[in-house]
């Protein structure tokens, strides 16, 4: 496998991001406002969801970010991922990125699941040699039911299967970096603990992770160092254990 950072350097860089959002008021009218303005009106203003976020993450780190619901975890593991961009600073990421974050969000529900597996990761930049001979893996990682329907609509498919197929794909790939926002625990109780391995094994890799969980076990399970996010800032950056820690506490205080 080809890295592209060098030696040192972060893989993920962090700086000054914000992103500013458009929140909609609108309010009853006069019928003298009405005509005058044509018709309706609203009230515009603005909230930064995220704000000064700063920080590096270095290659084979496992970071996991935390925070209260709303708190802009989600949102900043997007702009990380690409799929959103700040109003302000950037996050720039060095090595290519396997996110799993909506799994099946980039499958079509008229395909079969052989042709999303294929398109999918094609567009990760695999060669369709490089599909063939993982295929079979992909396939039965994601279970005998899906084997059984690898030719039919993907639409026709389950949700859980749906999603266990969106995982074996995801986790085929050979990107460095791994984002993943609330999707380890997965399927039933077998399929999880089959993709708690999956991730460990990436680790052992020399992967990058950068996750995003309300689930304490899976935070200390995978992950070290912790981020804090709180009121759209960076509250805390630390072990994970410190991180938990301090989280909890403010909870127990609101």
């Amino acid at each position: 496998m080809e890295w592209r950072t060098k030696p040192g350097q972060p893989v993920i860089t962090v700086d000054n991001l914000g992103i500013e959002f458009l929140r909609g008021r609108k309010r009853k009218l006069s019928l003298r406002e009405m005509v005058y303005r044509g018709g309706t009106s609203h009230d515009k203003e603005t909230f930064w969801a995220l704000r000064n976020i700063s920080f590096e993450v270095g290659r084979g780190e496992a970071v996991g970010l935390v925070g209260g619901n709303g708190g802009g975890k989600s949102t900043l593991l997007k702009m990380i991922a690409g799929t959103l961009l700040p109003d302000e600073g950037k996050a720039q990421v060095r090595e290519g990125v396997a996110p799993l974050i909506e799994l099946t969000g980039g499958f079509i529900g008229e395909l079969s699941a052989r042709e999303n597996v294929y398109l999918t990761a094609g567009l990760h930049g695999m060669s369709n040699d490089q599909i063939d001979e993982r295929f079979d893996q992909i396939i039965d990682f994601a279970g005998p039911q899906v084997r059984d329907g690898v030719d039919k609509p993907f639409r026709h498919f389950s949700s859980g299967m749906q999603v266990r197929l969106g995982f074996a794909v995801i986790t085929c790939l050979d990107e460095p970096i791994i984002l993943v926002d609330e999707v380890l625990a997965v399927g039933d109780k077998g399929f999880r603990e089959k993709c708690y391995q999956r991730m460990e094994a990436l680790l052992e890799q020399g992967r990058t992770l950068f996750l995003v969980s309300h689930s304490e076990g899976d935070l200390k399970r995978f992950c070290t160092r912790g981020l804090y996010l709180k009121g759209g800032e960076l509250a805390a950056d630390g072990s994970m254990d410190d991180i938990l820690e301090q989280y909890n506490v403010d909870i127990m205080s609101e």
